[in-house]
């Protein structure tokens, strides 16, 4: 590790979802920053690196990351977890299937808790941790999206609370929220690659252009570093301004 960001022993972190897409760049980008990256998926990533280990779990079992969760507690040191892991499952109002919810909320919510409590001890005992939940731009409402908006909504209360709760043990909690990440296999699911649709989304946007994985990794860097330690329970929209909302006049 490099400079600053090798303080105390904040060194292995675990990220879910780390085999394609946005999640892939996290992992890519930390291990370029020196850390060691376990990354929970339910197929491993081809990402050749001495400090990189796959670990295979469906996060939607919960008893399989529970038990997932202790192991690695047991096996490591680990003081950062970034829960990325996430899927859509989107329907109008009409349409939406509560197994569908309970799935998603299992998924964004209900693993985020069980790690963080697996790997919260050793958090405490190294006074030092970085817990950092993937959202969405979509939190704030988007059509079809019940299911996904109202359990990343659920995303950005944990780290409001967690950060109250674990402040003063040198923990921190943020949440980044993508918007429109191009590049991506839940964007690409929606939206067909090199589609006209694509140019009508960046058109949209402030910037006027759509995100790739790697503005997503380096804001989740930006919270990991551990001298970035005054800024908690906040949720960083990396949206290119979609969040921000217009009107015409």
């Amino acid at each position: 590790m490099q400079g600053s960001h090798q303080q105390g022993s904040h060194h292995t972190i675990v990220v879910t979802g780390g085999s394609t897409g946005i999640g892939r760049s996290i992992c890519e980008h930390l291990l370029a920053e020196g850390y060691a990256v376990l990354n929970l998926a339910r197929r491993a990533a081809t990402i050749d690196h001495a400090d990189f280990t796959n670990i295979e779990v469906d996060l939607s079992d919960r008893m399989a990351t529970d038990d997932t969760a202790k192991k690695l507690a047991e096996q490591y040191k680990i003081t950062g977890l970034v829960h990325n892991a996430g899927l859509i499952r989107a329907n109008l109002l009409e349409d939406v299937q509560l197994e569908d919810l309970d799935y998603l909320n299992q998924v964004h919510i209900g693993a985020a808790i069980s790690l963080s409590q697996a790997f919260l001890p050793t958090m405490k005992l190294e006074g030092f941790g970085r817990i950092i939940l993937i959202g969405s731009r979509a939190a704030l409402g988007l059509k079809t999206r019940t299911s996904y908006s109202a359990t990343k909504a659920g995303m950005i209360a944990l780290t409001r609370t967690w950060a109250l709760e674990l402040g003063d043990a040198g923990i921190t909690v943020n949440t980044v929220a993508p918007g429109p990440i191009a590049a991506t296999e839940m964007f690409h699911q929606v939206v067909p690659e090199n589609s006209p649709k694509m140019q009508e989304i960046a058109d949209s946007i402030p910037v006027q252009r759509l995100g790739l994985p790697d503005d997503v990794a380096r804001a989740v860097c930006f919270f990991n570093r551990p001298e970035n330690s005054f800024i908690t329970g906040q949720t960083l929209m990396v949206c290119g301004g979609a969040s921000l909302g217009s009107i015409a006049l």
